[in-house]
């Protein structure tokens, strides 16, 4: 029988008003030095009672709270697991770059929790040689990656592999997931990818064919008109924009990296707000965590923007559209 989910998303209604409002965003831009943003933070409930007043140590505190949340509303559920499938691929380049470079750092500081598997076991799968142990399309991108790292010790291309390798994984999770907000994300999220590719690609001096192969197939996106355009540079990848689904992104582009970021965010925040008001339902939930992990990154990098002194017109860039 479908599950449906009344109780769940009862729940996810009463946690939707703690989520920070416009309002909020804008008195955090204001508040005048780092400290003051902290208490502003805790003020508002975030990292509980005992809340850490060091950002890095709060935002990872609400990150474990929103997950902690979602282990209880969801035990034992794959449902979330298209959002989490980035960070076994973010592990799986930590562990092999490890390897490969002989690099002595602790491990806490090179691998992220919240995957869909262990950190230990996939950073164990690479360094026995034993990728069979990990899912094949990912054991397939961790073999050509090493391959390509051992013979060519490129870094970049590595990535590339990788990145590319992920964004497939999620956009085919995307296509088979239970609700149609995972398919949103995985295809803005793509996008998003697509797009700082050709970036980083124009006026590289790679030619068409390495940028294609950079590039995944996604809805809404010619990827050989994409290409044509990063072989011109960021202005004709803004005109190309302009004729997409995706123009809305074409003038943030024009601006800077950080403007064209928090408008990818923007457009997903868009399209999911319709799941605040759909309900038995498990795309309320998924819009929650991802309106979680939006709030989240804009208010890391307002703090980090705060304790590095950065004027407010450039902190200003960094503010997305809430989700309430």
């Amino acid at each position: 029988m479908k599950k449906d989910y009344i109780f769940e998303d009862a729940r996810i209604r009463v946690m939707e008003t703690g989520l920070l409002s416009k309002a909020d965003f804008e008195q955090l831009l204001a508040e005048p030095n780092y400290a003051a943003a902290i208490a502003y933070l805790t003020d508002k409930g975030w990292g509980g009672p005992d809340a850490p007043k060091n950002g890095e140590a709060l935002l990872r505190a609400e990150e474990k709270a929103t997950w902690d949340l979602m282990e209880e509303l969801l035990p034992g559920s794959d449902l979330l697991d298209p959002l989490r499938l980035t960070r076994d691929y973010q592990n799986l380049k930590a562990a092999i770059k490890q390897l490969y470079t002989g690099s002595a750092l602790d491990p806490e500081r090179l691998f992220v929790e919240g995957g869909t598997i262990p950190p230990a076991d996939i950073r164990r799968a690479v360094e026995e040689q034993d990728l069979e142990r990990l899912p094949e399309a990912m054991a397939k991108a961790a073999a050509e990656a090493t391959e390509v790292l051992a013979r060519t010790g490129d870094g970049q291309l590595c990535d590339t592999i990788l990145d590319k390798a992920a964004l497939t994984a999620l956009l085919e999770a995307g296509k088979t997931a239970e609700d149609p907000v995972l398919q949103e994300y995985a295809v803005v999220t793509a996008v998003s990818a697509d797009i700082r590719t050709a970036l980083r690609a124009a006026g590289s001096g790679r030619d068409a064919e390495t940028i294609r192969s950079m590039l995944v197939e996604v809805e809404g996106l010619d990827l050989a008109a994409l290409t044509e355009a990063a072989l011109n540079g960021r202005k004709a990848v803004a005109d190309y924009l302009s004729l997409t689904p995706y123009a809305s992104l074409s003038a943030p582009l024009g601006r800077s990296m950080s403007a064209l970021e928090c408008a990818c965010d923007d457009l997903l925040t868009e399209r999911i707000r319709p799941q605040l008001f759909e309900s038995e339902k498990p795309g309320p939930l998924i819009a929650y965590v991802i309106a979680r992990e939006n709030e989240i990154k804009c208010v890391r990098l307002l703090l980090s923007g705060k304790q590095n002194g950065l004027p407010e017109e450039i902190l200003r860039e960094s503010l997305r559209n809430s989700y309430v």
